[in-house]
């Protein structure tokens, strides 16, 4: 069976519509429709149902989908270790990271990694969401978590430090500090123990569900929300509330693939990296924090 065939099996029956399979494989959706097609006369079989809603998968369909997987994972290896092979310090290089570690941490730098490598072909991928590096939807992540999957190799390049911080317009017209009216949190978040312990006549009058909304949201003098010191410190609106919070269990991690620890480009924005995040040591650890007064 052609692995080809199976990618557009696969993005069908996850994404449940042509269209959407469509953008994900790159191709236009009567290509998807078409393979579908080619791929259920080969095995003389049905492999979907087309339902009001979408495609959902035939019992054959079910039948075919964990061999399927296999395959996937099977030709990902494949690509894996080829790239593993090589030793050029030019050709595409993917990096993923959330888009305000990208703007806030990484972008100001990047002049400095592009003249040195200006034959790598460098993409960043801007996510709110955790890219798939087993899949090689991105070759390198620089990611915020307090413990990184199994399949993957990094270093733990500095702890995330998190203040409380608010507008200082917004903290200007208060009457007294330790009693703000608003505050931002998480879109599913529990009311926090900082909330509880520190301001608890405060209301949550917005939630979010990532933190570059959070963080337009104090400019806009909305109120009051715990987000890392990088963020809150790079933000000359903001002043940082000094109240004791526990230490955060996040890291700034630079993560790979096994299978791409020798490739030579990979390497080489590894330690470009690990090197600008150690460099800014200060903004992430909060040292550089303008208190409210």
């Amino acid at each position: 069976m052609n692995w080809d065939d199976l990618r557009y099996f696969l993005a069908l029956a996850r994404l449940n519509t042509v269209s959407a399979a469509g953008r994900d494989l790159g191709v236009k959706h009567t290509t998807v429709s078409r393979r579908i097609k080619a791929l259920e006369q080969q095995l003389k079989t049905r492999l979907f149902d087309q339902l009001h809603y979408g495609y959902a998968l035939t019992q054959a369909g079910e039948n075919l989908y964990p061999h399927a997987v296999i395959m996937e994972e099977q030709a990902h290896s494949l690509d894996r270790n080829i790239l593993g092979l090589d030793s050029q310090l030019e050709g595409r290089l993917k990096l993923t990271a959330a888009h305000d570690v990208f703007s806030r941490l990484v972008i100001p730098h990047l002049g400095l990694f592009k003249r040195a490598y200006p034959k790598i072909d460098l993409q960043l991928l801007g996510a709110t969401g955790l890219a798939d590096l087993s899949a090689r939807q991105a070759d390198i992540a620089l990611r915020l978590t307090a413990k990184p999957p199994d399949n993957l190799i990094g270093k733990r390049v500095l702890p995330l430090t998190l203040g409380i911080y608010a507008s200082k317009k917004y903290l200007d017209s208060l009457d007294d500090i330790n009693h703000p009216k608003d505050a931002v949190l998480w879109q599913d978040e529990q009311i926090p123990d900082w909330l509880n312990q520190h301001f608890s006549s405060c209301n949550v009058t917005v939630r979010a569900n990532d933190v570059t909304t959070i963080l337009a949201c104090l400019n806009n003098h909305m109120g009051i929300a715990r987000i890392p010191c990088y963020l809150g410190d790079s933000s000359p609106e903001l002043r940082r509330i000094d109240i004791p919070l526990s230490p955060s269990k996040w890291s700034v991690w630079v993560l790979s693939h096994v299978d791409l620890r020798a490739t030579a480009r990979v390497r080489a924005c590894r330690t470009f990296l690990i090197d600008i995040i150690k460099g800014q040591e200060n903004l992430i650890s909060g040292l550089q924090s303008q208190y409210y007064r």
